[in-house]
């Protein structure tokens, strides 16, 4: 994944762990110049699957936000994640242990930021997303240096292994952090959560405030699909940005915009054909046409991506689908991928093919498609 220097991205490997032997895969960004900045902290979820085969992630629409108002922001992958080292800890259905063990790494995180001169180490925030807020949420039962509030976006874990009772477990765990909880806390949950939906969300903030905790619940209404992937979306600050400034306001952070950058360019719309005019797209064969009338019921943000060898990928949400869909596609094609359409545009720019042209390639068994869905977005390609 390419680096935007436009907000000084970086990775760097923050020590964590026993004795600091782990090393935690950080994605930095930072305003221009050497700071002192006020600084995020933005924990990661939990994908399907293994850890260690995670996609480093960047909350890169969230992180823009913040650095615009002078924020440096560290996304940590914690131990056992993308490329970090250290093992995965599962306490399986204790969801308070869960919490608990990965609100660790951020506290490493936490104490390695401090040190850093690039950093106010008496303006921070902590967030996070999913199993990320549960892991914030853990971690403000502690008292922190320089830690002035807490976000926690549809914080929680869900293990429906063994018969586990995830939900009981996860209102015991907010239960016993609002207890010691020791840090104000923002929360946000959507009406159309797949995870953590508006009862659950209401479950969980009364154990956490009944047990003596501080936070204050905003629950938005539904978010595209899915508001779980809200933090994703190129569209989600204007859903999360004002009741995220209200709060940051109340604990002494900073809002104002101060820095400004330019947005990624977007390929511009083209008169090659009207955006849902199926046979105009040239090298698909019917699976790809198929694949195309799929892709048009797809939400913005999305990107088609084709090659002269038939080859082809869709993807929707998530940051910068359209490098997402070349990079897919042109992974699987012997000839470089261009782009066919951007949201509700079309922007080809090649040489018309007649319907029923078809490349020596095209003339091949197709491939069965293969399509993903993930917290960030989705994917088909061929």
């Amino acid at each position: 994944m390419q680096l935007d220097y436009r907000i000084n991205e970086r990775v760097m490997l923050v020590p964590a762990g026993a004795d600091h032997q782990a090393r935690l895969q950080t994605t930095v960004f930072r305003p221009n110049g050497s700071g002192p900045f006020p600084l995020i902290i933005i924990n990661h979820g939990k994908d399907p699957g293994r850890p260690s085969h995670q996609a480093r992630d960047r909350f890169y629409h969230m992180a823009a936000a913040f650095v615009k108002r002078g924020y440096a922001v560290m996304v940590p992958m914690r131990q056992g994640f993308a490329a970090s080292t250290g093992s995965y800890k599962d306490h399986g259905c204790d969801m308070r242990a869960n919490g608990y063990t990965q609100a660790d790494d951020v506290r490493d995180t936490l104490e390695f930021a401090r040190a850093q001169p690039w950093i106010d180490a008496d303006h921070i925030v902590v967030a996070g997303q999913s199993y990320g807020g549960l892991a914030t949420m853990a971690l403000g039962t502690e008292t922190l240096a320089g830690v002035r509030g807490l976000i926690n976006f549809a914080g929680g874990l869900r293990d429906e292994s063994n018969g586990c009772d995830w939900r009981g477990a996860l209102a015991t765990a907010f239960a016993d952090y609002g207890a010691h909880n020791k840090i104000p806390s923002l929360w946000m949950y959507g009406a159309n959560d797949s995870l953590f939906g508006p009862a659950l969300a209401g479950r969980l903030h009364a154990a956490f405030e009944s047990a003596g905790g501080k936070a204050t619940l905003v629950e938005f209404p539904a978010f595209k699909r899915d508001s779980h992937g809200m933090l994703a979306s190129r569209d989600g600050e204007k859903v999360w940005m004002a009741d995220t400034e209200r709060f940051l306001k109340q604990v002494g952070m900073p809002t104002t915009i101060v820095y400004d950058f330019a947005a990624p360019p977007v390929p511009p719309k083209t008169d090659f054909a009207v955006l849902d005019d199926i046979d105009a797209v040239p090298f698909l064969s019917e699976s790809g046409r198929k694949a195309y009338r799929e892709y048009l019921t797809k939400m913005s943000p999305r990107a088609f991506a084709l090659s002269p060898t038939g080859q082809w990928c869709w993807t929707e949400e998530g940051e910068d689908p359209d490098a997402r869909a070349l990079a897919t596609c042109s992974s699987k094609s012997e000839q470089p991928c261009s782009l066919y359409s951007v949201d509700e545009h079309v922007v080809w720019r090649g040489d018309r093919v007649e319907p029923g042209t078809m490349t020596a390639a095209l003339a091949l068994p197709a491939t069965k498609p293969a399509a993903a869905g993930g917290a960030v977005g989705s994917t088909g390609a061929n």
